[in-house]
Formats: structure tokens, sequence, C-alpha cells
């Protein structure tokens, strides 16, 4: 038996955040402002020394990666990218709260409703959960004991909520933007189990 340890980390903020959009496939940068919280953040929390890095590919995610590890370089995993809102990108709850469709996807309760031109929940729980799959047994035939990837706020929520503990929703399990948790991976013969999760603490 043996164990990965594997920190997953949320981007900074950006615009969408700020204003409360709704923003997954759009491929925004980081804001002045979540440049400058990475920044401080930098300093107040020991982000890990790793074998190997990741990220979702995002400008967000790549922008956070590279201010905290300025000398590093990462892979990039695209299956780890956020959610695909469709043409609800970058609209917000008050534009959105009329819309019929808007309201048929956010009231279903089984996950099989698509945002127009995007993802059901159940398509993007798939995807990022045979991502998390296939990167757990690539991590695992290169003999990797310590990786990061910076990814999303959804990413890290659904990867915990699917594969940890299903009685918090994927919404609590997300960290604040550049925070993140250390998570212990157990390997089995033919599979996985995440035995803990640590969140990533300040500096006291």
């Amino acid at each position: 038996m043996s164990s990965i340890i594997i920190y997953l980390i949320r981007h900074g903020k950006t615009i969408a955040n700020e204003r409360k959009l709704y923003c997954g496939k759009t491929d925004l940068p980081l804001s002045d402002i979540g440049i400058r919280e990475i920044e401080k953040l930098k300093s107040e929390i020991n982000y890990p020394s790793c074998e190997r890095y990741f990220t979702s590919g995002a400008k967000r995610a790549n922008e956070t990666f590279n201010i905290l590890y300025e000398n590093e370089k990462y892979i990039e995993l695209k299956g780890f990218f956020e959610y695909d809102f469709g043409d609800f990108e970058m609209k917000s709850y008050e534009e959105l709260k009329e819309n019929k469709n808007y309201i048929k996807w956010i009231m279903d309760e089984e996950g099989n409703v698509s945002c127009p031109n995007g993802e059901s929940k159940n398509t993007y729980k798939k995807r990022i959960k045979e991502e998390f799959k296939a990167f757990i047994n690539t991590v695992r035939k290169e003999n990797l004991k310590e990786v990061l990837v910076v990814s999303h706020g959804g990413t890290i929520g659904t990867i915990l909520e699917e594969f940890y503990d299903n009685s918090k929703n994927f919404y609590s399990w997300q960290p604040r933007c550049g925070e993140g948790y250390k998570i212990i991976v157990e390997i089995l013969e033919d599979n996985f189990k995440i035995n803990k999760v640590i969140e990533l603490k300040k500096k006291s």
C-alpha cells in the first residue's frame, strides 16, 4: 500500500469573481485585485515544493501558478477546466433570473439539464471524475509522491464531493481564491481512495 499527496489550489480572483458572474470556459486573466491577493497570500501560506506541478491551462490558473512558483514549470491538464456555462457565461443571476432556460437549469436536481450551448451538471461531473482518475493513474505510473494542481473552485469541489465526502456538496468544498487543500490519496490494487483532506492554513 502506498499513498500520494496532492495539493489542490484555486486560482486567484478575476473580474468575474468580483462581479459575481458565471465564468467557466471564458478564459479570463487575473484581475488587478486578484494579482495583489495572490502576491499577499504567497507570503502568508506555506505553498509546498512538489515533484511536479499542473494547471487547468486557464489563464487565471497559469497566472496564479506563475506568481506562486515563478521559477517552476507546469503541465496543463485541460480536462480540469471549469464548468462550461454556455450562454450563461459572463452573466449574473440578476441578468438571468427571468430566463426560462436558466430557471430550468438551476432548479434541476437530477443534473441532466444543460446550460444552452454548455454542459449539464452530470456531464461536468463525469468529465472531472474521468480526468481525476486519469491523473491518479499518471501520477502512480510515474511514481510521483507529491504533486500540485492549480485549477478552479468547481473542479476542486467536484473532486472532493465525488471522491471523498458527498455529504457536503461541491459548493461547500470550494476553497477561497488562492487557497486550497492537501489531500492524502491511498493507492489500492486497482483503485484509489482519498483518506484525508487538510485545509491549507495561513502562517500563524
